[in-house]
């Protein structure tokens, strides 16, 4: 048998060591964690030139597809002619409106899902797509008023009225919300808000034929004019929602932690509440309702970025568009001279890529 000695020694020297390693793989993560910041800045670079790439693309491809030197032209020197027109008239006003609600979607998913830490939230799965879309749908079938700078505000509301249910129906319980609680209250109060809508629209068929594209979910029929006045809203609440990134981070610790902090963490969740309305409520309004965009879109930056709001907000914002436009794109482009409608594209290509993300061994941690 050993000296109690000789076996202390040993014990000392093993854990000296690892002490050691202990410190050099905190070295080694500081150092990781040093050098990342330049890769993620690197990635958003990428980002935006493919999302610059897929807005030309946009502009310059449909039903008749024109030459870049002449997307070119209709900005540098219009002549009038029917190509320029189009481009100017029609096709900027939608690619601009595409990346729009790409942005706002995208980032009300990545907000939505950090507030509640619910991998599950989503503008549409949480219901608050169709509270928007059954305030739009009053508006245009009972009171007949079409201009949007009217309905968005029917849109606002509906929205905003969406959040409060489900939240309210979610925390009913002592035990308070939960991820399973708010998505089942989502889809229960998503299914009552359908259900309304439809009813009012099968009692006026001229109202179902001017929403029916409208509720698939389409970048196409809106002018300039309504970008121009639904722009201020979605400007808003992209500005509030990126500046939310640091007590998002703190409340990810949870909420003892993040008062402890110094974060407020009622008003963190109305201002996060607020962005999401805006957000949506202009999306869904200019739009209509479009599923998975907020819902895949923070999943797979997670998976890239990691868990740092600063970094998933932004990425969510610029991601979504790419894809939102990319789908529209190829609706135009498969069904020529018609086209599909981005809502079905989407919900075609996005349905799968959320079954992949659903299996993956290792989802991206909240």
């Amino acid at each position: 048998m050993r000296p109690a000695e000789d076996t202390a020694a040993d014990t000392a020297a093993a854990g000296a060591g690892q002490a050691v390693s202990t410190t050099r793989a905190g070295a080694s993560d500081e150092r990781a964690a040093r050098a990342r910041p330049p890769v993620l800045v690197a990635g958003l670079v990428v980002t935006i030139a493919l999302l610059a790439l897929v807005a030309m693309a946009s502009v310059a491809l449909g039903a008749r597809s024109v030459s870049f030197s002449t997307v070119i032209d209709a900005f540098l020197a219009p002549n009038g002619s029917n190509d320029h027109t189009v481009i100017r008239e029609l096709r900027v006003p939608r690619t601009l409106l595409g990346l729009g609600v790409g942005a706002t979607l995208g980032l009300a998913g990545a907000l939505m899902q950090s507030l509640t830490r619910n991998p599950l939230a989503d503008p549409g799965l949480l219901g608050v797509n169709e509270g928007a879309a059954l305030g739009v749908t009053l508006a245009l079938g009972v009171f007949g008023l079409s201009d949007p700078t009217v309905y968005i505000w029917f849109a606002f509301g509906g929205a905003a009225l969406a959040s409060a249910i489900v939240y309210a129906l979610a925390s009913a319980n002592r035990s308070g919300s939960s991820p399973v609680r708010l998505a089942l209250a989502g889809v229960a109060f998503g299914m009552v808000c359908t259900a309304v809508a439809s009813a009012i629209l099968r009692m006026d068929s001229q109202t179902f034929d001017r929403m029916r594209f409208w509720l698939a979910g389409s970048l196409a029929g809106q002018t300039a004019d309504t970008l121009v006045r639904l722009a201020p809203f979605m400007v808003a609440g992209l500005v509030l929602g990126l500046m939310l990134a640091r007590p998002l981070n703190t409340l990810a610790l949870g909420d003892d932690a993040g008062k402890a902090l110094g974060v407020a963490v009622n008003r963190t969740r109305i201002l996060t509440g607020v962005a999401v309305t805006l957000l949506c409520g202009a999306a869904t309004a200019a739009a209509g309702p479009l599923w998975f965009v907020g819902l895949i879109v923070p999943h797979a930056v997670r998976a890239l970025v990691g868990p740092d709001q600063r970094w998933v907000l932004p990425y969510s914002a610029l991601a979504a568009p790419v894809l939102l436009l990319g789908a529209d794109v190829a609706g135009r482009l498969i069904a020529r001279p018609g086209e599909v409608q981005v809502g079905i594209v989407w919900a075609i290509v996005g349905a799968p890529i959320f079954i992949l993300l659903a299996r993956r061994k290792r989802v991206a941690a909240l």
